[in-house]
């Protein structure tokens, strides 16, 4: 009988009664940078990791299912994406496969922790696969939320890649009402978003169906989604906003045939049957979208468990 080996081990915690442990094998780089607690760790199951505010991010096993899931559905939506603008997205994944995208002419990155992405492509490179060196690529590392207030420029397509609202994070006035409202105005007319909501487990729906609710103060065409990212430890929950085109008029050939027309890479997650497929949401997780009342506000933010 071999001898079994003795992890250390990091605890995700996914609520005060609960967490998902993860063997590591190796602490590779840690640091408080000014806005967060940013880990980076070798773990046994799912290879490099990335961790923020004791959040787990994104792994090296799984990642492509997180940014496939979070980029394509909004992308393939849209009929001829050209300009795009990430909120976040520090390791630059979301930025990749956004890339793969042969329309797009322009990406503008805003991440306001300029040592996050630093570190991650030092340590993770590779999750942009060159991305950040692409011409088309402008990276700048500002508040997200001013730019967008100060700026005249359009998008047609706003992914929102950041972390959960924490209380003292970088991120919890990024879920408002107001700020999907500033979104809402920097879009072009056929303009999409898309941003990652929570997870979608039947004992903590609180922040997925409150950031459903809130999006459906602003846009007339909001959709709940959700994948199945096992570093995460749960079911994780997404959603698509449009002011007007509704990603499930989409057949599987369709999407099947825009994916072979317009993307560079062969993805290893998404497909046409994903894409139908993942907005038909759980009975409980529907019920629950259906009584949530809460509408996020920046006098009244919304905080997950840390």
């Amino acid at each position: 009988m071999s001898e079994q080996k003795i992890y250390k081990w990091f605890l995700d915690a996914l609520s005060p009664h609960e967490a998902h442990a993860h063997g590591i094998d190796n602490m590779v780089y840690s640091k408080q940078t000014r806005y967060q607690r940013l880990e980076i760790i070798d773990t046994a199951s799912y290879g490099r990791c990335l961790v923020l505010d004791g959040k787990m991010q994104s792994s090296e096993v799984d990642e492509f299912i997180y940014h496939e899931a979070l980029v394509h559905p909004a992308l393939l939506t849209h009929p001829n994406p050209k300009k795009v603008f990430i909120v976040g997205g520090g390791e630059g994944a979301t930025l990749r496969e956004i890339l793969y995208h042969t329309s797009v002419t322009k990406v503008l990155m805003v991440d306001i922790d300029e040592e996050v992405v630093s570190l991650c492509k030092d340590h993770l490179p590779q999750w942009s696969k060159g991305a950040f060196d692409d011409p088309r690529t402008e990276l700048a590392h500002l508040d997200a939320r001013r730019y967008l207030e100060e700026t005249n420029e359009t998008y047609d397509i706003i992914i929102i890649d950041i972390s959960e609202p924490v209380e003292e994070g970088p991120a919890y006035l990024l879920y408002t009402r107001e700020f999907y409202s500033l979104v809402m105005e920097r879009l072009t007319p056929d303009g999409i978003i898309s941003l990652q909501a929570g997870t979608t487990s039947a004992n903590n729906l609180l922040n997925f169906t409150a950031v459903l609710k809130t999006l459906r103060q602003v846009f007339p065409i909001v959709l709940g989604y959700h994948a199945s990212i096992p570093s995460f430890g749960l079911p994780w929950g997404f959603a698509l906003a449009s002011k007007r085109y509704d990603p499930r008029e989409l057949t599987i050939k369709e999407v099947d045939h825009r994916i072979a027309q317009r993307i560079s890479a062969e993805l290893k997650y998404y497909d046409g049957e994903i894409h139908q497929g993942q907005f038909v949401l759980p009975k409980m997780v529907r019920q629950a979208m259906d009584k949530q009342e809460r509408v996020i506000e920046d006098n009244a933010p919304l905080f997950t468990y840390n």
